[in-house]
């Protein structure tokens, strides 16, 4: 692995590895293997900065601090640098006999009764010559040509700045980021083409040690960075990059592969702890790009921050910072006050305090104070509200979580930001924040109401359009991909060649046309039939009712639901010989007649409301009905599919159950079975847990219950960064949930889950247009043939199946014939570039909600209907 070809003078690359990537062995084999393939790679030498091993600095800071057992820390710490280099198989007394009895030495100098700055800089910066100096000697053991260098005699503090404290000085220095002189000359004339170096540490302005302080060693190779014209700074960490969302707290995060400085700055500085905020400036100033990699997976592509990165406006991460401080402070007598906000900062300035965010009215001014950057604790803000209480009335509030919204133009987005409106309407907001670069939009809320808010906030923002995770240049894979956990939505059964042939000849009927394909009808049913804990399963027949469909649902054991006496009259039509208890009818504000009908038919009947009973008694007495409470609540993938709570039309108020149930027995109604419908597209299994205890309690109460119906609205994946519904996973929480339920049967009645992707749309493309710069395809199919795009902002896989192999693709916004602005399937789709007029495409997973919901609008044909003669 050694290095013979000629040493470049000018052309630099900085590699810096933090205290987890120089803690073992492995690792440092790594950072041999990159130095020496990226100095080869790029023609260029490398400088290699590094952290002291993981953890060595918090006891070095323990003993800076001044602690009782100092001796034995540094005993620990000696054994533990002993211990590795036995590990690399070096001499320890050769390679680190001088540091260690240097920091030995730390401990009896004359300075350590008292502590002066001085001396614990020298403390604070053993850890990474003791690491460099270990890895160095490894490095040069495996054949590498590398040589150490001291940090101090390169970076520079910069001389004391007006009202900058004493600690600051020696402990939180600035550096020199401009090369001065023959800076570039003398660094070049090294000897090794590779090069190892400290982080961390820097000279004084008395040519002692000082120290970066927090995010050092990130800031020290991006001060070598900026000093040596690098070609690019490398931060190796333990993270694949910056991200999203913090995917600890938010597995769906997406890596963030480009970025600008200013959104990378503002994602460091609102929470994420990949890299410091600090490290970016001096690499923005001197137009040094810098890249975010993992040192164990070295293939993933990162996170690049430059300024060549183009804008692409939308939200990159959201972020949520915890023990934020408020500040309130309200009177009468600020208002219009020359100086009362001077007056207010003069006293934060006294006790110390940075303040981040402002918030101001007529009569109140609020603040917040971040605990990273501000010493906070109650004796100061005990101090501080005594000296502001002179001035105004003062409230603290605390604990308060930050959570900020970062991107270029957040102001433009506004329109887009309503679901996250309405979910943060939901808590108590003290403060919002919009900074004044448009680059960040930040809600303080208590801390307690920003526990699992990031994970729908980051959904809400993904399903809005607000954060454009469609733009690759930008967004990456999201972490469950990168750790291996997240389940690939299975290739579709019409992405089959033999299955292509097959909808291209019905294309040549006509269309648009919807053609279904029984068997995967067939095997979603046989899936949910397998579940032990489901007793009975009804299909609702509103997904879609084409005749066969019903017969082959049937055919599987299913039982049918309905909400109108028009899918009754279909499905006897359909399936004569149904025997009517397999039949569900579930209407919401039905005409009366229509309860007498299913009634006279013998079928199930599902009723939500107290009035029916109060108004036509005689034809509901001595019946068994069913009830559909409405629990309080609701969910689902959009707000038109959220069929609970007060703004829900759907089902009886949980107040008003005893009230029906006290109705019922003076008529003779006996209640057998409870239902709830909450939404659709729920994934979480606490979901469907949840209905089955709420409506076992009910039917408790009720006490002539023998079946809980928890509706349906199972999810199926659209789109390929969805997931496939975890039937499994469900299947064994329906388990747990009976078993704490044995008294009632579990019924359910899915529609969706059973026929959308058994179903696609066949259209042909009428023409394709260019209009500034934004390519449509137009075509014969529109919103009056598959409303869900413009009702329910839903997305449907597109393709062409004319040009199903073509190579070369772009954008497309796929477009329909009808008179409406929301007549758009889907924006940047990507199509064949060569898509042109008469091409047949495809519309994926519209079996549902598809023909059922078509309509004449403009006067246009209503589609035709086909199954495939495979099936």
């Amino acid at each position: 692995m050694s290095s013979t070809s000629p040493v470049s003078t000018d052309r630099w690359l900085v590699l810096k590895f933090g205290g987890t990537s120089v803690s073992k062995r492995a690792r440092w084999d790594n950072i041999g293997k990159l130095a020496a393939g990226r100095a080869k790679d790029n023609d260029a030498r490398v400088l290699v900065v590094v952290s002291a091993l993981s953890g060595v600095t918090n006891e070095l800071t323990a003993i800076a601090d001044g602690a009782v057992d100092s001796a034995q820390r540094v005993a620990k710490l000696e054994v533990r640098h002993r211990e590795f280099l036995a590990e690399l198989e070096l001499d320890a007394d050769a390679v680190l006999g001088a540091r260690l009895a240097a920091l030995h030495g730390l401990l009896t100098d004359p300075r350590a009764a008292t502590r002066p700055l001085d001396w614990q800089a020298e403390v604070l910066g053993q850890g990474e010559l003791l690491s460099s100096a270990l890895g160095a000697a490894y490095l040069h053991a495996q054949g590498l040509d590398i040589g150490w260098m001291d940090a101090r005699h390169w970076l520079a503090a910069l001389p004391p700045q007006p009202n900058q404290s004493a600690w600051s000085q020696r402990l939180s220095v600035n550096c020199q980021a401009q090369a001065e002189g023959d800076f570039r000359q003398r660094f070049a004339q090294q000897p090794t083409r590779l090069l190892i170096t400290q982080g961390f540490i820097a000279r004084h302005q008395d040519g002692r040690t000082a120290i970066l302080g927090r995010g050092g060693s990130d800031t020290s190779a991006a001060y070598f960075g900026a000093l040596l014209g690098a070609q690019r700074v490398e931060i190796w960490t333990d993270v694949p990059g910056m991200f999203s969302a913090n995917p600890r707290e938010v597995p769906d995060a997406r890596l963030l592969t480009r970025l600008d400085y200013y959104e990378a700055q503002e994602i460091a500085t609102t929470g994420a702890k990949v890299l410091h905020p600090r490290a970016i400036r001096p690499c923005r100033n001197s137009g040094v790009p810098m890249a975010i990699l993992d040192t164990e997976r070295p293939q993933l592509p990162g996170t690049s921050i430059d300024g060549d990165a183009e804008p692409v406006p939308g939200v990159k991460a959201i972020s949520r910072r915890n023990g934020i401080v408020l500040v309130s402070m309200e009177g009468i007598s600020m208002w219009q006050q020359v100086g009362f906000l001077a007056d207010v900062f003069a006293l934060f300035k006294q006790h110390g305090l940075s303040v981040d965010m402002i918030g101001s009215a007529e009569t109140n001014v609020t603040v917040s104070l971040d605990p990273s950057e501000n010493l906070v604790n109650g004796d100061v803000l005990a101090a501080l509200s005594a000296d502001l209480a002179g001035i105004c009335r003062v409230k603290i509030i605390v604990p308060c979580a930050a959570i900020t919204l970062v991107g270029r133009g957040m102001r433009s987005l506004l329109h887009k930001l309503q679901d996250v409106w309405a979910m943060f309407g939901r808590e108590r907001v003290h403060l919002i924040s919009q900074s004044s670069n448009d680059l960040n939009l930040t809600f303080v809320v208590d801390e307690s109401a920003a526990d699992g808010m990031l994970p729908k906030l980051h959904a809400a923002l993904i399903d809005s359009g607000a954060m454009p995770v469609h733009e690759a240049a930008v967004f990456g894979p999201r972490w469950r991909e990168i750790e291996g956990s997240f389940r690939p939505r299975p290739a579709r059964w019409w992405e089959a060649a033999g299955a292509q042939a097959a909808l291209l000849a019905c294309a040549q009927q006509g269309t648009p046309r919807y053609a279904y394909h029984l068997p995967t009808v067939r095997e979603r049913a046989r899936q949910l039939k397998a579940i032990a804990a489901l007793d009975r399963h009804f299909y609702a027949i509103k997904a879609n009712a084409h005749p066969q469909i019903l017969r082959t649902l049937v055919d599987e054991g299913f039982g049918l639901e309905c909400v109108s006496q028009g899918e009754l009259d279909r499905v006897f039509a359909a399936v004569p010989t149904l025997a009517p208890e397999r039949v569900l009818f579930t209407p919401s504000f039905a005409p009366i007649g229509e309860y007498a009908a299913a009634l006279a038919r013998g079928v199930n009947v599902t009723i939500d409301n107290v009035e029916l009973l109060q108004q036509w008694p005689e034809v509901f007495r001595g019946r068994k009905l069913w009830l559909r409470i409405d629990l309080g609540h609701g969910d689902g993938h959009h707000e038109k599919v959220n069929t609970g709570g007060k703004q829900s039309k759907f089902g009886l108020s949980a107040q008003r159950v005893d009230e029906l149930v006290g109705l019922a027995r003076t008529l003779d109604v006996r209640i057998t079975g409870v239902h709830a419908h909450l939404g659709s597209g729920i994934e979480t299994v606490g979901h469907w847990q949840e209905v089955v205890d709420e409506l076992a309690g009910f039917a408790r109460r009720i006490g002539s219950v023998e079946i809980l119906d928890l509706g349906g609205g199972l999810p199926i994946p659209y789109t390929e960064d969805d997931e496939p519904f975890d039937l499994q996973t469900w299947a064994n929480g329906l388990a747990a949930i009976k078993a704490v339920h044995p008294a009632f049967q579990l019924a359910i009645e899915p529609g969706r889950f059973l026929v959308a992707e058994a179903g696609v749309l066949l259209t042909h493309a009428n023409q394709v247009v260019e209009k500034d710069g934004v390519l449509r395809v137009g075509l014969d199919a529109g919103m009056h043939t598959l409303i869900r795009p413009a009702l329910y902002d839903a997305w449907h896989d597109i393709g062409n199946l004319s040009r199903w192999n073509d190579a070369i693709v772009q954008d497309f916004d796929v477009v329909g014939p009808i008179c409406e602005s929301s007549d758009v399937f889907g924006q940047r789709v990507k199509l064949p570039q060569a898509t042109a007029a008469g091409d047949v495409m495809v519309i994926a997973d519209a079996g549902a909600y598809g023909f059922s919901m078509a309509s004449t609008y403009n006067l246009r044909s209503l589609p035709a209907e086909s199954i495939l003669p495979s099936a």
